[in-house]
Protein backbone atom coordinates (compact mmCIF):
# COMPACT_ATOMS: atom_id res chain seq x y z
CA UNK A 1 0.00 0.00 0.00
CA UNK A 2 1.32 3.45 -0.88
CA UNK A 3 1.89 6.06 1.83
CA UNK A 4 -1.01 8.16 0.52
CA UNK A 5 -3.41 5.22 0.83
CA UNK A 6 -2.08 4.53 4.32
CA UNK A 7 -2.84 8.14 5.29
CA UNK A 8 -6.31 7.75 3.78
CA UNK A 9 -6.94 4.68 5.95
CA UNK A 10 -5.78 6.61 9.01
CA UNK A 11 -7.96 9.57 8.05
CA UNK A 12 -10.97 7.24 7.93
CA UNK A 13 -9.97 5.86 11.34
CA UNK A 14 -9.75 9.43 12.67
CA UNK A 15 -13.23 10.15 11.31
CA UNK A 16 -14.61 7.05 13.04
CA UNK A 17 -12.89 8.08 16.29
CA UNK A 18 -14.43 11.53 16.02
CA UNK A 19 -17.87 9.97 15.56
CA UNK A 20 -17.37 7.79 18.64
CA UNK A 21 -16.37 10.86 20.68
CA UNK A 22 -19.55 12.61 19.54
CA UNK A 23 -21.70 9.58 20.43
CA UNK A 24 -20.17 9.19 23.88
CA UNK A 25 -20.37 12.93 24.48
CA UNK A 26 -24.00 13.07 23.36
CA UNK A 27 -24.94 10.59 26.07
CA UNK A 28 -23.80 13.16 28.64
CA UNK A 29 -26.24 15.78 27.32
CA UNK A 30 -29.20 13.84 25.95
CA UNK A 31 -31.32 10.98 27.26
CA UNK A 32 -30.64 7.63 25.60
CA UNK A 33 -34.27 7.26 24.38
CA UNK A 34 -33.92 10.58 22.58
CA UNK A 35 -30.64 9.51 20.99
CA UNK A 36 -32.00 6.20 19.70
CA UNK A 37 -35.39 7.57 18.70
CA UNK A 38 -36.55 8.84 15.33
CA UNK A 39 -35.63 12.50 15.55
CA UNK A 40 -37.29 14.97 13.21
CA UNK A 41 -34.57 17.53 13.84
CA UNK A 42 -30.86 17.19 14.54
CA UNK A 43 -29.69 17.46 18.12
CA UNK A 44 -27.26 20.31 18.62
CA UNK A 45 -25.00 19.64 21.56
CA UNK A 46 -23.34 22.31 23.71
CA UNK A 47 -19.79 22.85 24.91
CA UNK A 48 -17.11 20.36 23.99
CA UNK A 49 -19.67 17.90 22.65
CA UNK A 50 -21.00 20.50 20.23
CA UNK A 51 -17.45 21.33 19.16
CA UNK A 52 -16.71 17.63 18.65
CA UNK A 53 -19.89 17.34 16.58
CA UNK A 54 -18.89 20.27 14.36
CA UNK A 55 -15.31 18.98 14.03
CA UNK A 56 -16.67 15.62 12.88
CA UNK A 57 -18.92 17.24 10.29
CA UNK A 58 -16.00 19.29 9.04
CA UNK A 59 -13.87 16.14 8.78
CA UNK A 60 -16.57 14.42 6.72
CA UNK A 61 -16.54 17.34 4.27
CA UNK A 62 -12.75 17.35 4.04
CA UNK A 63 -12.44 13.58 3.86
CA UNK A 64 -14.38 13.50 0.58
CA UNK A 65 -11.83 15.85 -0.99
CA UNK A 66 -8.85 14.01 0.47
CA UNK A 67 -10.11 10.58 -0.56
CA UNK A 68 -10.88 11.80 -4.07
CA UNK A 69 -7.42 13.28 -4.52
CA UNK A 70 -5.62 10.25 -3.08
CA UNK A 71 -7.61 7.78 -5.17
CA UNK A 72 -7.11 9.80 -8.36
CA UNK A 73 -3.39 10.00 -7.57
CA UNK A 74 -3.28 6.23 -7.32
CA UNK A 75 -5.36 5.64 -10.46
CA UNK A 76 -3.20 7.82 -12.68
CA UNK A 77 0.09 6.76 -11.10
CA UNK A 78 1.14 10.24 -10.00
CA UNK A 79 2.23 9.32 -6.48
CA UNK A 80 5.46 11.07 -5.53
CA UNK A 81 7.19 12.67 -2.55
CA UNK A 82 4.97 15.77 -2.81
CA UNK A 83 1.71 13.79 -2.77
CA UNK A 84 3.01 11.82 0.19
CA UNK A 85 3.94 15.03 1.98
CA UNK A 86 0.52 16.53 1.17
CA UNK A 87 -1.23 13.45 2.54
CA UNK A 88 0.85 13.53 5.72
CA UNK A 89 0.25 17.26 6.13
CA UNK A 90 -3.48 16.75 5.70
CA UNK A 91 -3.68 13.86 8.17
CA UNK A 92 -1.58 15.30 10.97
CA UNK A 93 -3.17 18.73 10.75
CA UNK A 94 -6.62 17.07 10.91
CA UNK A 95 -5.58 15.26 14.09
CA UNK A 96 -4.45 18.60 15.51
CA UNK A 97 -7.65 20.28 14.27
CA UNK A 98 -9.86 17.77 16.07
CA UNK A 99 -7.99 18.07 19.37
CA UNK A 100 -7.80 21.86 19.17
CA UNK A 101 -11.50 22.14 18.31
CA UNK A 102 -12.53 19.81 21.15
CA UNK A 103 -10.54 21.98 23.56
CA UNK A 104 -12.13 25.15 22.18
CA UNK A 105 -8.92 26.91 21.17
CA UNK A 106 -9.85 29.54 18.60
CA UNK A 107 -7.52 30.90 15.90
CA UNK A 108 -5.18 27.93 16.23
CA UNK A 109 -8.04 25.72 15.07
CA UNK A 110 -8.37 27.81 11.91
CA UNK A 111 -4.62 27.57 11.37
CA UNK A 112 -4.77 23.76 11.59
CA UNK A 113 -7.64 23.75 9.09
CA UNK A 114 -5.65 25.99 6.72
CA UNK A 115 -2.62 23.67 6.94
CA UNK A 116 -4.82 20.69 6.07
CA UNK A 117 -6.04 22.57 3.00
CA UNK A 118 -2.42 23.17 1.98
CA UNK A 119 -1.97 19.39 2.09
CA UNK A 120 -4.88 18.98 -0.30
CA UNK A 121 -3.51 21.64 -2.65
CA UNK A 122 -0.09 19.96 -2.70
CA UNK A 123 -1.72 16.75 -3.91
CA UNK A 124 -3.96 18.59 -6.38
CA UNK A 125 -1.05 20.43 -7.97
CA UNK A 126 0.61 17.10 -8.77
CA UNK A 127 -2.50 16.05 -10.69
CA UNK A 128 -2.92 19.18 -12.79
CA UNK A 129 -1.47 19.16 -16.31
Amino acid sequence: MTPELTYLVWAVALTILQLLVVIVGATTQFAIPLLVGNRETALEARGWVGRAQRAHRNMLESLVLFASLVLITQLVGRSNSMTTFGAALFFYSRVAYALIYWLGITWVRSLAFFVSMIGLVLILVQLLP
